[in-house]
């Protein structure tokens, strides 16, 4: 169906420092992918990065986005491998892979699968502007709010929507023991400010208050900087054993694979992997409108629900529906798992990167 004859080299750089998200998620998947076909080259700088790739890697600084040494590193290594293709994917990087590029006479592309405007600024205009061939995005929506930049040209941005491993899941799904009996909401990210997980978290003990003996729990997936503070508001709101923090799990799919319900919770996000991943997974997705990027994948009332951020009444009201019809949640969730399966997989977004590197 699509045309590899055509290998590439390809250098992907990733500078983040505070643990695995989503994006590296994708990131990953589309490397790994790639790998098949192409020369895939990896740039990192924590370690939990490397360890969940599967290609070649080199370990570098990345300490600040002129920094010389890891600059210069990378230049080696453009050359003992062939570069063609520079993929930044984190902020700090897009001005280093850009530099790297230019004095390397290869191209350079930027990954941004945040919903982020841009100002009209000077090193923006160099950065996103001059120093990058091209930008790929994972919804139109982040596309359109690029294009609100005056020097962003639409031909240089490519939607390119986040694949996921459709076998791996199988797999996680063939080897599931079953759901566990207990209405079960899930959420998984790197718990920030930006995830929502505190409004999730309100939300949910506003649910449990609507009716009397409501059997129910929420399990959070993952780690970061406000899990303390975040544990503390559910004493607060006496949740007790209906709450549950699993911390960073390399693997998350068995608790998905036994999850009802998936919340996404964020204020901002582009197109959230981990909520493509629970789709799949049959669960019935719950989500923020977060930017707008998860209404090309959600239609309300259909494959999912839409909310606004904050509404605790509205996102509480949705979980009470849910929990009262187990064929309301069902049924969302087979069409929501129909929907990932028809426009999400890991072949189409490979061979759309393959050939948005070849045209730059």
């Amino acid at each position: 169906m699509f045309n590899y004859a055509h290998t590439m080299n390809i250098l992907f750089l990733n500078s983040a420092r505070r643990g695995w998200g989503g994006n590296e998620k994708s990131i990953q998947i589309a490397a790994d992918a790639l790998s098949k076909h192409h020369t895939v080259i990896l740039g990192y700088r924590s370690e939990i990065i490397g360890q969940n790739f599967d290609v070649q890697k080199y370990k570098l600084p990345f300490l600040f986005e002129a920094d010389l040494y890891t600059i210069l590193s990378l230049i080696s290594i453009v050359k003992k491998h062939r570069i063609e293709v520079i993929i930044s994917t984190k902020r700090k990087e897009y001005a280093i892979g850009g530099i790297l590029a230019r004095m390397s006479g290869v191209k350079s592309i930027i990954w941004l699968g945040a919903n982020r405007k841009l100002k009209n600024t000077i090193t923006n205009r160099l950065v996103y502007g001059w120093l990058a061939s091209g930008i790929i995005v994972n919804a139109n929506r982040i596309k359109e709010t690029l294009l609100e930049t005056p020097f962003m040209k639409p031909q240089k941005i490519r939607v390119i929507y986040n694949g996921i491993d459709i076998q791996k899941l199988d797999r996680a799904a063939a080897t599931s023991t079953g759901h566990g009996g207990i209405f079960t909401i899930s959420a998984m990210g790197r718990i920030d400010n930006n995830k929502g997980f505190d409004f999730l978290i309100k939300s949910y003990a506003r649910f449990l208050s609507l009716e009397s003996g409501i059997e129910a729990q929420l399990v959070i997936i993952g780690d970061g900087p406000c899990k303390k503070q975040l544990e503390i508001l559910a004493c607060q709101l006496d949740l007790g054993e209906k709450i549950r923090f699993t911390g960073f799990l390399p693997n998350p799919y068995p608790e998905l694979c036994q999850s009802d319900i998936y919340a996404s919770t964020s204020i901002s996000e582009g197109l959230s992997i981990a909520l493509l991943e629970a789709m799949y997974l049959s669960n019935a997705p719950v989500s923020t409108l977060a930017g707008g990027g998860v209404a090309e994948i959600i239609e309300h009332g259909k494959n999912g629900f839409l909310l606004e951020y904050g509404d605790e009444s509205a996102l509480s009201d949705t979980l009470l529906g849910l929990y009262k019809s187990k064929k309301l949640r069902q049924d969302i969730a087979t069409i929501a798992k129909q929907t990932i399966a028809e426009r999400y997989s890991v072949t189409q977004m490979t061979a759309e990167i393959s050939d948005f590197c070849r045209e730059v």
